[in-house]
């Protein structure tokens, strides 16, 4: 494992490592020699940033395919200590998606053990939430993917560069704005960058991963580095922009560098305890940065090595009959709700990744005598309750969506998905989408279920579900069935009401997308207060 460094001047682009040429040594050199010479870079032992940053989610918008969220205005600081192979970042995170709240935290980052101090999440773990004062190790999956996008951004992966060639191979030229970037391939610890570098000047101009995103399949990660300026005696890139498929997501601004500070040891420090049990990185291909990242985009990641549940807490999922035919898929942080019908299954939402997805159909066909999933009916296009779609898709289920949302699941089904963990890349693009305009009955001839679609202020060409026989309801995100409730209706379970009236329902029970079930007449209780 290599020194893990925070600075944030660098950029790259992945690929696999073979054998540096002159042309990709040029390339390094070149770039050293522009951030401030290899001794200088070299004498660095420690360095403290200040910054702030901006995030937007594309996948939580309003309207399927619409306009992206802003979801939090951050600042941080960050310190390195080299020697001791060690940083730490304390943040304030003002996130005002989903809903406006500040979390005050720090990570500490070595390079076989990640620690969280302090609440950094609305979805806490188990270990979080006995510890007092609040902290967890940081799983697997997470310390991976902070190392990675520390690496990123670490003046000092040059020095590795030009110090051990064979991590470099030359890449093709990376073409953007109409400019040609000439750009080297650089793998470490199992993470593969594409570095290019500007033309004219020699520093790094964007740094690129391959990366899987549940929505978007295989997209393109980058960070892209500007307004460089001398700060702790080199260039640092001040504004850092990070790309998914040449989309901006996020905004970094550093405001202040210094290097060769003092840093106490006991800020470094990981509790031995916690060191002791405390995930190493995880490896291979199922680590799934892009999740990792943007549920901390707005604040909501649930710090498991298993991304649907906490394993710490939970043998992990598990099916609840509510009725004769309806199994709620529960156990995770996110549910699924599976009907039986004569001769086929109907399915609402497919959470998180593929991998749930499979899990929930292995289940489906163990319980209903292999019975095929005929629909896959979304109550939404965000990515926390569609990101397994195409497990279903790749049996043959027929995608079911609010009006308006069909194009967007087009699109999203005719994206290659080669870097997949959980499913093998195949061709999606005729997967059928059955649009609900107003009300949608799915009938076998004995059972109806039926779909309505729901005005609401979380997401357009949203659905909740009926099962008339069960007067059983199904909706995500608009309430969450079985935590208390208020003394008033929120927006979002005001809807929920509007609908049952709107479409002449009587439902006895929800199930939800998140928490359990309830009495539909605990919420009704609240109409008018």
């Amino acid at each position: 494992m290599r020194r893990i460094a925070v600075l944030l001047l660098a950029s790259l682009v992945v690929v696999s490592a073979a054998t540096a040429s002159p042309r990709s040594d040029n390339l390094v050199s070149k770039a050293v020699q522009a951030l401030g010479g290899d001794s200088a870079l070299a004498n660095v032992k420690t360095v403290a940033v200040k910054g702030t940053i901006r995030q937007w989610e594309p996948e939580q918008s309003v309207m399927p395919g619409g306009d992206m969220r802003l979801v939090n205005d951050s600042t941080f600081d960050i310190v390195v200590d080299y020697g001791a192979r060690a940083s730490r970042v304390d943040w304030v995170r003002n996130y005002v998606y989903p809903a406006p709240r500040t979390y005050t935290f720090s990570e500490v980052i070595t390079p076989d053990a990640g620690y969280v101090i302090g609440i950094d999440a609305t979805a806490r773990t188990k270990q979080s939430m006995e510890s007092n004062p609040p902290a967890h190790s940081m799983s697997g999956l997470r310390l991976a993917t902070t190392q990675r996008e520390m690496r990123r951004t670490s003046p000092m992966m040059y020095i590795d560069m030009l110090r051990n060639p064979d991590r470099v191979s030359d890449a093709p030229d990376i073409t953007s704005g109409g400019v040609s970037y000439p750009a080297v391939n650089y793998t470490m610890s199992g993470q593969t960058f594409t570095v290019a570098f500007d033309p004219q000047t020699g520093l790094p101009a964007r740094i690129r991963s391959l990366d899987y995103d549940n929505i978007w399949g295989d997209v393109n990660y980058d960070v892209v580095l500007s307004d460089w300026r001398s700060m702790g005696g080199r260039q640092v890139a001040t504004t850092q922009q990070y790309q998914l498929n040449g989309r901006t997501i996020a905004e970094r601004k550093i405001t202040d560098v210094q290097t060769n500070v003092p840093v106490a040891a006991d800020r470094l420090t990981i509790p031995a305890e916690v060191k002791a049990s405390a995930p190493k990185p995880a490896v291979g291909p199922g680590v799934q940065y892009q999740w990792v990242i943007r549920r901390q985009f707005i604040g909501t990641y649930l710090d498991s090595d298993n991304p649907s549940f906490d394993t710490r807490a939970t043998s992990g999922l598990r099916l609840s009959e509510l009725g004769p035919g309806l199994q709620h898929v529960v156990g995770g942080t996110h549910n699924s709700l599976i009907v039986e019908m004569k001769d086929h299954l109907i399915v609402f939402d497919a959470p998180v990744t593929d991998a749930q997805s499979n899990w929930t159909l292995d289940a489906a066909r163990q319980k209903f005598a292999g019975k095929p999933v005929k629909y896959l009916v979304l109550t939404h296009h965000h990515m926390d309750h569609a990101g397994g779609i195409r497990a279903y898709a790749a049996q043959g289920a027929t995608i079911v969506v609010g009006k308006g949302a069909a194009e967007h699941f087009r699109s999203v089904l005719a994206a290659p998905f080669r870097r997949n963990p959980d499913l093998q890349s195949r061709d999606l693009s005729r997967t059928p989408i059955m649009e609900v305009a107003d009300k949608q009955v799915l009938s076998d001839g004995q059972r109806e279920v039926v779909l309505y679609v729901i005005e609401n202020p979380h997401a357009t060409a949203s659905l909740i579900g009926y099962v008339p026989d069960a007067r059983l309801g199904f909706v995500t995100d608009l309430w969450t069935p079985g935590p208390p409730l208020g003394a008033t209706l929120n927006p979002g379970q005001a809807a929920v009401v509007a609908a049952v009236k709107k479409a002449g329902i009587s439902p006895l029970k929800f199930a939800g997308g998140h928490g359990s079930t309830a009495e539909y007449a605990s919420l009704a209780a609240l109409d008018g207060k």
